[in-house]
């Protein structure tokens, strides 16, 4: 199961989703709907908190480098995410750096 939180900044209108639990499965669909209907109804920045997500499989990750090269920031936290958001970023990395490093 996956838990999608939306935050709105109004000041800024950046957008945040807070993800916990599983990325994977049918969840990856649900996230990719999610995604791109911000995509659409958002002019801001998106961050994405991945610090409550426990697993992502190969279509979950798939579609996090398409976020992360759609313009999302990502904050990550434990050997999980932080090491996915590090390989994700390394690997398509077109300018400066939009990761967020939490608990080092």
């Amino acid at each position: 199961m996956l838990k999608i939180t939306q935050q709105r900044d109004p000041a800024s209108e950046s957008v945040s989703l807070i993800l916990e639990g599983r990325l994977g499965g049918p969840w990856v669909d649900e996230l990719d709907t999610y995604w791109r209907q911000l995509a659409m109804n958002s002019s801001g920045g998106s961050m994405v908190d991945l610090t409550g997500v426990t697993f992502v499989d190969a279509k979950g990750k798939a579609l996090l480098i398409r976020m992360w090269e759609g313009g999302a920031e990502f904050r990550a936290a434990g050997c999980l995410t932080r090491c996915l958001v590090e390989e994700i970023t390394k690997a398509t990395r077109t300018g400066s750096p939009r990761v967020s490093r939490k608990g080092r």
